[in-house]
């Protein structure tokens, strides 16, 4: 009777699963058929922006990043493409005003920009504020993943951590202050990613009591996302994060978009009581599996299939119930 139950239940999960599957792929076919359609001219709140509606995006000089600034540009917004390496960078900007059509009006500049780096995201701030008199869009793409395949390795968790979690949150508070007031409100967009799910079925914290506090948002709190951190790091250096119910699949990074995840309901909380006109809307995504060096080009889309959400909560005409979300296939999904 137990070997049958196992047996029952597993092909039972599979099923959920192939099911899981199954909808997501019809999903995408249905967000393919969106992305053909134009915006139209009362949908296109940034042209009413002057001198124009400015974009930043980090990460920018490939993949996701890299697509994302592109159709943001294609769009009509200008943006300021970053990266952290100079000539990728240079290369990136240069690729996307050479390949873009003539009558597109494409409208793109790059900047050098760390994430990791506290001095680098202060100089990017003041040249924003001196350049552009500040931003009305924000696409925290970059992160680092250094596992590939059935890889598991913590060797760079601290890295991992630092950039994708610390580094995504230091560029939110320097930029804040930035966010241009307007009638249609300021975006931010935090690329996640499903793994970072608090109740992930095959990825979830093990530690109940953590679980319930991270998701009541009684609880929720920036010293509460900390301390988790600092735990696992401690836990980490001590050898013994395996054997105390972390995430079992790409622990280090679905541990810093769990957290990315935490802040970004959490920021959306702290943002919501803000003035008429001086709106900001934060919200966060999952790409999927997409088809980039970070997954060893293992994914299953395109890096433009992956950027679309981002891209169309960027634009989205924005209300306040549309904030501090998390979304996939443009649909909103549970933390």
């Amino acid at each position: 009777m137990v070997d049958f139950d196992a047996a029952h239940c597993e092909r039972d999960g599979e099923e959920r699963e192939g099911g899981a599957r199954e909808r997501r792929e019809q999903r995408r076919r249905e967000v393919t058929l969106l992305r053909a359609l134009p915006y139209e001219p009362h949908q296109r709140w940034w042209d009413r922006l002057a001198p124009c509606a400015v974009a930043v995006v980090t990460g920018a000089n490939r993949g996701i990043g890299f697509e994302a600034a592109r159709l943001l540009a294609r769009h009509g917004l200008h943006v300021v493409l970053t990266s952290r390496d100079a000539a990728k960078g240079q290369d990136a900007a240069a690729r996307i005003l050479t390949e873009a059509p003539d009558e597109a009006g494409v409208s793109l500049e790059w900047r050098q920009l760390d994430l990791a780096d506290s001095a680098s995201v202060e100089a990017f701030a003041a040249w924003a504020v001196e350049t552009h008199g500040g931003i009305h869009v924000l696409v925290n793409n970059a992160g680092v993943n250094f596992n590939k395949g059935a890889d598991n390795s913590v060797e760079f968790a601290e890295q991992v951590i630092q950039t994708n979690y610390y580094g995504t949150k230091r560029m939110i508070d320097a930029m804040i202050p930035l966010m241009k007031p307007s009638p249609y409100g300021a975006r931010i967009v935090n690329v996640s990613s499903r793994l970072g799910r608090v109740n992930g079925r095959r990825n979830r914290i093990g530690d109940v009591s953590l679980r319930d506090r991270l998701l009541n948002d009684d609880c929720l709190s920036e010293q509460l996302i900390d301390e988790m951190i600092t735990k696992f790091l401690e836990q980490v250096k001590q050898g013994t994060w395996s054997s105390n119910q972390w995430p079992q699949m790409y622990t280090d990074y679905s541990i810093s978009k769990l957290a990315v995840n935490a802040y970004t309901r959490l920021m959306g909380r702290r943002l919501s009581d803000r003035p008429e006109g001086q709106k900001i809307y934060i919200n966060c995504f999952c790409p999927g599996w997409v088809k980039t060096a970070m997954t060893g080009w293992e994914g299953n889309i395109s890096a433009e299939e992956g950027a679309d959400t981002g891209v169309w909560l960027a634009l989205l005409p924005q209300e306040p119930s549309t904030n501090g979300k998390f979304f996939a296939e443009r649909r909103e999904i549970s933390f």
